[in-house]
C-alpha cells in the first residue's frame, strides 16, 4: 500500500477533479502490476495495474489507495474490471466519499466472492486527497492559505513592499504547493499592489490552476498581468455588464455572489468552486482578505514560511482581525509539519475547532 500511495502522488498536479489514486497488484510480496491515475477521462489506476499484470492478476491481491468505483463515469467501473480479472482480494486504504460510490464498489467485489478490506494506511490516503474528501463530504474545497512572514509576524512593510521576505528555496517550494492546487485565489488589493501573474513557475505543472480573484466592485484593470493567457474567475458583489463583457474578452468569467454587506459572500464562493470540481484552493492574499477568510470559516490549513528577518511594529501583519481581550478567543492551530527550507522555516498548521 505504501507503494500504491507513492504511485498516487504522481497525479498530484493533474487529476482534478478526480482523486489521486494508485494501485499495486501482488502475489504475496511479489508485485506483478502497478498503475496510477493521471487525469480525468484517462484510465484509472486499477485498470492500468491490471493491464500490467495480465494473466498474473488472477488470484492476486489488489492494493488500491481508494475504494474502486462502481459507476459509469468517463470510464467503466473499476470494480467490474477487478472481478473480470479474477483477483482474489482487494485492499483499499479508504472508502470512497463520493456518494456515487460510497461503499458500492466494495459491496460489488464482496458479492463476487472477492475478499475485501479497508483501513490500511488510511490516514495517508485521506491526506493525499484532503481536497477531494472535503468537496465530497462538505461541498467545499480544502483551503490552504499561504503566508510569507518575518520572525515578528509581518508580511509586508507599511508601504506595501514585500519582495522578498523569504529566500529563493522557500519561494520555489511555494510554487510546488501552487502546482498541486486546483485554484490560486487572491484579492483585488493584491492585484492592485503587486500585479501578480498567479502562475506556477520554477516547478513542473501538468494542469495549471484556475486563477480566482475576489473583486467586489470589479475594479480589476483589463491590463492586469494575471489576465494574460489562462482562464480567470472573478468573484464580484455587483453586476456590471460593461465591465463583465470587457473582462470576458480577456478570458475572464465574472460570477456575482453578494452578501448582505455588499461584499463577496466567501462561503458561497467556496460552494461555487466545489460545484466547478475544484478540490484544493491555494490562497495568496493580503491581510484584509486573509482575515475575512479566517473569520468566515473558509480556511482549513496555513502554509507559513517564516524568514529570519525583523521589520518592526509598523509593518503589516498577516490577518486583519478584531482586537482580543482574552486569549480564550484566539484562533488555535495544530502544527502538522515543521521543517527548514533554505534559511526559512516552513510550518504547516491546521485550525483547531473551538
Amino acid at each position: 500500500m505504501a507503494r500504491a500511495l507513492q504511485l498516487a502522488e504522481r497525479g498530484l498536479t493533474s487529476t482534478t477533479p478526480n482523486p489521486r489514486v494508485g494501485c499495486v497488484i501482488a502475489h504475496g510480496a511479489h508485485i506483478v502490476g502497478e498503475g496510477w491515475h493521471a487525469r480525468a477521462g484517462e484510465a484509472h489506476a486499477e485498470v492500468l495495474a491490471l493491464e500490467a499484470a495480465g494473466a498474473q492478476a488472477r488470484g492476486a491481491t489488489a492494493y488500491v489507495t481508494l475504494e474502486p468505483c462502481a459507476h459509469h463515469g468517463r470510464t467503466p467501473p473499476c470494480a467490474d474490471a477487478l472481478i473480470a480479472a479474477g483477483v482474489a482480494r482487494v485492499v483499499a486504504a479508504m472508502p470512497d466519499p463520493n456518494p456515487a460510490v460510497a461503499g458500492r464498489g466494495l459491496a460489488r467485489l464482496a458479492d463476487a466472492n472477492i475478499a475485501v478490506a479497508t483501513g490500511l494506511l488510511e490516514t495517508r490516503a485521506i491526506e493525499l486527497n484532503c481536497g477531494f474528501v472535503s468537496r465530497m463530504t462538505r461541498q467545499r474545497p480544502w483551503m490552504r492559505l499561504k503566508l510569507a512572514t518575518t520572525l515578528d509576524g509581518k508580511t509586508a512593510l507599511n508601504n506595501g513592499v514585500s519582495q522578498w521576505i523569504t529566500g529563493p528555496e522557500a519561494r520555489a517550494d511555494g510554487h510546488r504547493w501552487r502546482a498541486r492546487a486546483c485554484a490560486i485565489l487572491t484579492g483585488i488589493g493584491t492585484v492592485k499592489a503587486d500585479d501578480p501573474q498567479l502562475t506556477v513557475r520554477a516547478v513542473a505543472c501538468q494542469r495549471p490552476p484556475l486563477k480566482v480573484v475576489i473583486d467586489a466592485r470589479l475594479e480589476i484593470s483589463p491590463d492586469a498581468r494575471l489576465l494574460d493567457g489562462l482562464p480567470v474567475l472573478i468573484a464580484a458583489a455587483q453586476f456590471a455588464p460593461d465591465k463583465r463583457d470587457a473582462l470576458a474578452r480577456r478570458n475572464a468569467e465574472v460570477v456575482c455572489l453578494p452578501n448582505a454587506h455588499g461584499k463577496v459572500d466567501l462561503p458561497a464562493l467556496m460552494t461555487e468552486l466545489a460545484r466547478r470540481g475544484l478540490n484544493e484552493v491555494h490562497v495568496e492574499a493580503g491581510f484584509k482578505l486573509n482575515g475575512s477568510l479566517l473569520r468566515e470559516g473558509c480556511v482549513d490549513e496555513l502554509l507559513i514560511y517564516q524568514a529570519p528577518v525583523l521589520v518592526g511594529d509598523s509593518a503589516q501583519g498577516a490577518f486583519n482581525l478584531a482586537e482580543l481581550t482574552s486569549l480564550d478567543a484566539a484562533h488555535r492551530l495544530h502544527v502538522t509539519d515543521r521543517r527548514c527550507i533554505g534559511e526559512d522555516v516552513r510550518l504547516l498548521a491546521r485550525l483547531v475547532a473551538p
